[in-house]
Parts: structure tokens; C-alpha cells; sequence
């Protein structure tokens, strides 16, 4: 898998490796993760504990590009594909979809497990947090 450039405070330039074991410090069936900068930090995860920090991860990006208001994309209802994502408090990804004429039918998906259709005109302007 490749190493992932992040900045630490000591170092500008650290990476995070992620692999699965047997590698560095975990076994087989498990994560080793790493991170090689001035010092070398390692982490060993179960797949389910991989799996809550990704989800960490991703719902500490969604509130950290919630703080960007004014890098926001604007695009017509009738440019939407399936992953972008709306501005607002909440997480509101769109799932499908379907111009009908001058009519665009865009089914969302809320990070709460909803899932609503909305109709549109096709050059309604829509404000997204985050392109597909």
C-alpha cells in the first residue's frame, strides 16, 4: 500500500505507512500503521479498529471541510453525480441521478441512513462541500 505524505509538528515531511500482517509489529489478520519521521511511531489494529478510525477519519474531514465555507463548489442540478456531497451541517451525499427533460430527480442519502428524492430545474445552482 503506499505511504501517505502527513506534517508533524517536528517534521514537515512525515509518511504513514499501512500494511497488513504479518508486517512491521502485527500479525496476519491485522494493520500495521506507522508513522516514520523523526521518530518511528507504530500502531497495530484489528480490521474493526481500522475500520472505526477510517470512519473517524472521514466524519473529522466532513466537519473540517464544513469549516471552509467559501472554498465551496456551486454546480447545476443537472451536473450532480452519484457521490457529491451538499453543503450544510449534515452529511448529504447524492445516490442517483435521473433528468427527466428539464427536470432532474436527485436521490440523496443522509450520513444518518435517510434516503429522499428531491425534483429540481436542470440549472438550479446546488452548493456542494465536496466533488465526486
Amino acid at each position: 500500500m503506499p505511504d501517505i505524505r502527513m506534517h508533524t509538528p517536528d517534521d514537515s515531511a512525515a509518511l504513514v505507512e499501512v500494511a497488513t500482517g504479518p508486517a512491521g509489529d502485527a500479525e496476519a489478520g491485522q494493520i500495521h500503521i506507522g508513522a516514520r519521521s523523526s521518530a518511528y511511531v507504530s500502531l497495530v489494529a484489528t480490521p474493526t479498529q481500522a475500520r472505526e478510525l477510517a470512519a473517524a477519519l472521514v466524519r473529522a474531514a466532513d466537519d473540517a471541510e464544513a469549516q471552509v465555507k467559501d472554498t465551496y463548489p456551486t454546480v447545476r442540478a443537472g451536473e450532480l453525480r452519484r457521490g457529491d456531497v451538499r453543503t450544510g451541517e449534515r452529511t448529504i451525499t447524492v445516490e442517483r441521478v435521473r433528468s427527466d427533460g428539464d427536470t432532474v430527480h436527485v436521490t440523496w442519502a443522509s450520513d444518518a441512513g435517510r434516503h429522499w428524492t428531491q425534483s429540481y430545474a436542470a440549472d438550479t445552482e446546488i452548493g456542494l462541500r465536496r466533488r465526486a
